[in-house]
């Protein structure tokens, strides 16, 4: 099931994923869960999906959960350094990602995104350090 208010979020806050029809299935500061479905024009030769698409799908997910997790009084995060391992490719479906906070401290929120396929199997593994703003 769709999460209205989650989409919303990630569309006002990061018009980007609006045109990749980013969709959120669940959004608060313990987990952020969102998807986005295989397309041929978000693909490399041979029908594999984008790195880069699926690098931008785990950033935004983290950078959602990043901001769900702000000590009082901050209003924003940005990413400071990323860290992707691709294990699969994804041909048709959709790619899931799912951003969970290792460390939210004063100045910084490291957050661990992981993206499976449709069968449940990882695709990639992304750990992120985002600054507090």
């Amino acid at each position: 099931m769709i999460d209205e208010a989650g989409t919303k979020l990630f569309h006002q806050s990061m018009p980007f994923t609006e045109k990749l029809d980013v969709e959120v299935l669940e959004h608060g500061p313990d987990v952020v869960r969102s998807r986005i479905a295989w397309h041929e024009s978000l693909c490399t030769l041979g029908g594999v999906m984008h790195g880069g698409v699926l690098m931008s799908l785990a950033d935004s997910t983290a950078a959602v959960c990043a901001f769900l997790n702000l000590p009082e009084g901050k209003h924003g995060t940005t990413t400071v350094e990323s860290k992707t391992n691709f294990l699969r490719a994804v041909r048709s479906g959709y790619a899931t990602a799912t951003a969970r906070p290792l460390h939210a401290g004063r100045t910084f929120i490291v957050v661990e995104t992981e993206i499976h396929d449709d069968a449940g199997k990882l695709v990639a593994k992304v750990t992120q350090t985002q600054a507090v703003l």
